[in-house]
C-alpha cells in the first residue's frame, strides 16, 4: 500500500499555472454585458412590485384581524 506522494508545486509553476488558466477566460463582450444589465434590473422592477403587493395584501390582512380583537 505504497502511496505515490504527491510533488509541491513551485511558486514559479503556480503562477505560470495561473496564467495559463486566466488565458482559457472568455469575457462577456459589451453588448451580452448591457443586455444582462437591463435584463437584471428589469427583473429587478418586477420582483420589487411583486413584493410590495404581497406586503400591501399581508399589512391589510393584518390590520383587519387587528380590527376584530
Amino acid at each position: 500500500m505504497a502511496e505515490e506522494k504527491k510533488r509541491k508545486t513551485s511558486p514559479a509553476e503556480f503562477v505560470n499555472q495561473v496564467r495559463a488558466e486566466a488565458g482559457k477566460v472568455v469575457w462577456p463582450t459589451r453588448e451580452e454585458t448591457v443586455r444582462t444589465a437591463i435584463f437584471v434590473f428589469i427583473m429587478m422592477i418586477i420582483l420589487s412590485l411583486f413584493f410590495l403587493g404581497v406586503d400591501s395584501i399581508f399589512n391589510a390582512l393584518v390590520n383587519w384581524l387587528l380590527t376584530l380583537a
